[in-house]
């Protein structure tokens, strides 16, 4: 089921609450916003609102044997991939940059934001269907900024589909061929980044992938391997 709002502060933030008062919610069903006015990526930043755009939350319930929740980025990242190239064939440049970033041509098309309640975790996606908003940080791009419009009901449905199935697979322990699919839709390997990396602050190398519990691999110019469990990836050049 998906269920959309007119107006809401942020689809993440009333899945939680909703989780929070006991209320029930169901792996598969979607809060869709037209609007958001509190909406919120990682690390704190703000996300645009803009009418059109794909705004939207859904629920994972988390079970025993299930791989590590972290791993759920990067299944939301395929899945909102799958569910663009579903819709638009022709749109080149478009690659997952970890942890989950969906990036046309280097710039920024769409977000995930995942919020942990109890065995529960709140899955938030952002598209820029119809608007890019203005970040300080990074290039955005929209699709129909692109010359490729897409409704976003439309989107909601394909991109509904794609997380059903890939949640799906990743409780049955499909996580391994997972991984596969995301490294074959990111940025290549032996990439050029930097990391702004909490730890060690700016950091540039070469992008070594990421390991089996999803972990960004840098490697460095001595030839050491460095493990990114938290930080920003940026292409350099």
């Amino acid at each position: 089921m998906i269920e959309t709002v007119g107006e809401i502060g942020s689809t993440n933030a009333a899945l939680l609450g909703r989780l929070a008062a006991g209320e029930a919610a169901l792996e598969g069903d979607w809060l869709v916003a037209d609007r958001q006015v509190a909406g919120r990526g990682r690390a704190g930043r703000s996300w645009s609102d803009g009418f059109g755009n794909f705004m939207g939350s859904t629920v994972a319930h988390l079970r025993s044997g299930d791989p590590l929740p972290q791993t759920l980025a990067l299944v939301a990242g395929l899945a909102a991939q799958k569910a663009v190239t579903a819709l638009v064939a022709d749109l080149a440049g478009l690659v997952l940059k970890w942890p989950n970033d969906l990036l046309v041509e280097a710039a920024k098309l769409a977000g995930i934001l995942l919020e942990r309640q109890g065995d529960a975790v709140v899955v938030g996606i952002g598209v820029n269907l119809a608007q890019a908003p203005d970040l300080a940080d990074r290039r955005t791009a929209s699709l129909a900024g692109l010359g490729f419009p897409v409704a976003r009901d439309a989107f909601a449905e394909a991109l509904a589909q794609e997380w059903a199935w890939a949640l799906t697979r990743w409780h049955c322990g499909e996580w391994p061929a997972l991984r596969q699919e995301w490294l074959a839709r990111a940025m290549p390997v032996g990439s050029l980044i930097s990391v702004h990396d909490r730890e060690h602050g700016l950091v540039m190398g070469a992008l070594g992938g990421i390991d089996n519990d999803g972990v960004a691999l840098l490697r460095l110019a001595d030839g050491a391997t460095r493990a990114i469990h938290a930080g920003d990836i940026d292409l350099v050049g």
